[in-house]
């Protein structure tokens, strides 16, 4: 089934049209613009209320259902962007190109790019809420922030006092079952470096290594699973090669997104040309063995190398990594090794798991980003810790790391995790609606991964907060998925909540 009737006749109807609208409108972060002008365009015609902020947040307004004005105000949020991630050879331009799904096995996939149901289910329930007919609410607020994915800015820019509401249910989770009481908060770390660059040595071949064929998938959620980060494998390779020839490194790039796990890298380089022909068996040796390593859970992992001989004159894609001359571009053999080494060294994935939630990870880093260009290198982790303090030291120990290699680094961008609150009213009348609409009690869970409670909670302190959501598999990476019947379920359980804080049961 393709994009043209893929969402025709799932069901709950309203929820999926919003999602195709979400769906056709690129809402890359830093540009979300378009798709909230459709937004109140739409909620005009509806008779919602709407509200930008000055940083550029949605808020739309429903008075409450006959009777219920008195009741306290219930906010739904999300977010408005999304992960644009795409696999190699894909074109499609985040900012102009609708996303192409199928429907396939009860599952709404999109196959060569990420799908945006993080967070865009979440939105569309809460959009479908503000126009149900015959559903009985509080007052409701629905708050759509921005530019989430790449820095959280509009939960972190919401002034104090914005929202009027006294509970808040964020549906920005990726698990059915569950209620969510807390998240992880994060930070970055910025690693900069300006090499010291040499002229090429005649006779030499130069090459391209390329690291391609993993999984990728959420920094938070996915860390635990053991994939291949591509960045880490590839300075394992360039490591390697380092040892056994002459190596002359040019240049690097790995991943996009700090909140990635990248999954394809690949470097420039230079080695005599007689070294370059012994390449070939060496490859073969690697793929064997990083395929046997990764055989659960990335096999897919490959590694290659493109190479001929070296002509400045010639118009291909690694002969323009040098300057016209060819000369000048070649990192110093001392400021290789100390690259190589930060790369090789630095902490990734799971730090540590939580001792409160068995099977959650409490601690990680994501070595996200990597680039080397004309000499200037940078590198962007993601650390993430369910308690703030333990972010932080980690944090504290990259940058370290770093300036231990003669490297400057930094901490930017840190934001609050939420912490749990097992005696929220709010969770007490979402166990008791959950068990009645579908025979038991949902599980608590805290997630490794940043939703916007944390920094919502710091401008609106007296919130009582809970998150929900569908099974979403493989948000932020290419053939992302949502289950169409957890899309379902939620619509349920959501309608019956609000029902039930009309009805003032908390």
């Amino acid at each position: 089934m393709t994009m043209a009737n893929a969402f025709n006749n799932l069901q709950p109807g309203s929820v999926w049209a919003h999602f195709a609208t979400l769906c056709a409108i690129p809402r890359s972060s830093l540009h979300e613009a378009e798709l909230r002008d459709h937004l109140i365009a739409w909620a005009e015609k509806t008779g919602i209320s709407t509200q930008v902020d000055a940083i550029g947040n949605l808020i739309l307004r429903k008075p409450a259902s006959s009777g219920c004005e008195t009741m306290p105000g219930v906010i739904l949020q999300g977010h408005l962007d999304m992960v644009c991630q795409a696999n190699a050879g894909t074109l499609h331009n985040f900012e102009r190109d609708p996303i192409q799904t199928v429907v396939r096995d009860g599952w709404v996939v999109a196959e060569n790019t990420t799908l945006g149901a993080d967070n865009g289910i979440g939105v569309a329930l809460a959009l479908a809420a503000l126009e149900e007919p015959g559903l009985i609410h509080p007052a409701l607020e629905v708050l759509l922030t921005v530019n989430e994915e790449s820095g959280m800015d509009g939960a972190r820019g919401l002034t104090s006092g914005t929202l009027h509401g006294k509970t808040l249910i964020n549906l920005d989770t990726e698990e059915w079952g569950h209620f969510y009481l807390g998240c992880a908060g994060g930070v970055d770390v910025e690693v900069r470096h300006d090499c010291e660059q040499e002229d090429l040595p005649p006779g030499y071949a130069l090459l391209q290594l390329e690291v391609s064929g993993l999984r990728g998938g959420h920094s938070g959620i996915d860390i635990h699973l053991g994939r291949g980060n591509a960045i880490k494998l590839l300075a394992e390779a360039l490591h390697e090669l380092v040892e056994l020839f002459d190596l002359r490194l040019i240049g690097m790039q790995g991943g996009t997104a700090r909140n990635a796990i990248p999954r394809e890298a690949f470097a420039v380089f230079a080695l005599p040309a007689a070294d370059a022909a012994q390449l070939e068996a060496w490859v073969q040796q690697k793929n064997a063995a990083w395929r046997k390593h990764f055989a659960e859970v990335d096999v897919k992992v490959s590694l290659a190398i493109r190479q001929e001989l070296l002509d400045p004159a010639a118009n291909n894609p690694l002969s323009l990594a040098l300057s016209p001359e060819g000369r000048g571009n070649i990192v110093a053999k001392a400021e290789c090794d100390r690259l190589l080494d930060l790369l090789n060294t630095a902490t990734n994935g799971v730090a540590r798991t939580s001792d409160e939630f068995p099977g959650v990870t409490d601690t990680s880093s994501n070595l996200g980003v990597v680039a080397l260009e004309q000499g200037v290198f940078r590198a962007t982790f993601k650390v993430r810790s369910l308690h703030d303090a333990r972010a932080d030291a980690l944090a504290e120990e990259v940058v370290a790391h770093a300036a231990s290699s003669g490297l400057r680094a930094w901490k930017d961008g840190a934001y609050p995790g939420w912490t749990p609150n097992p005696s929220s009213p709010l969770l007490d009348l979402c166990q008791q609606v959950y068990t009645e609409q579908f025979g038991q009690p949902a599980s608590l869970q805290v997630i490794h991964a940043g939703l916007e409670c944390g920094l919502l909670a710091a401008s609106h302190p007296h919130l009582d907060m809970i998150s929900f959501g569908p099974d979403i598999r493989g948000a932020h990476a290419p053939g992302e998925s949502v289950e169409i019947e957890s899309v379902g379920r939620c619509w349920q359980l959501l309608k019956a909540v609000l029902q039930a804080l009309a009805e003032s049961r908390c």
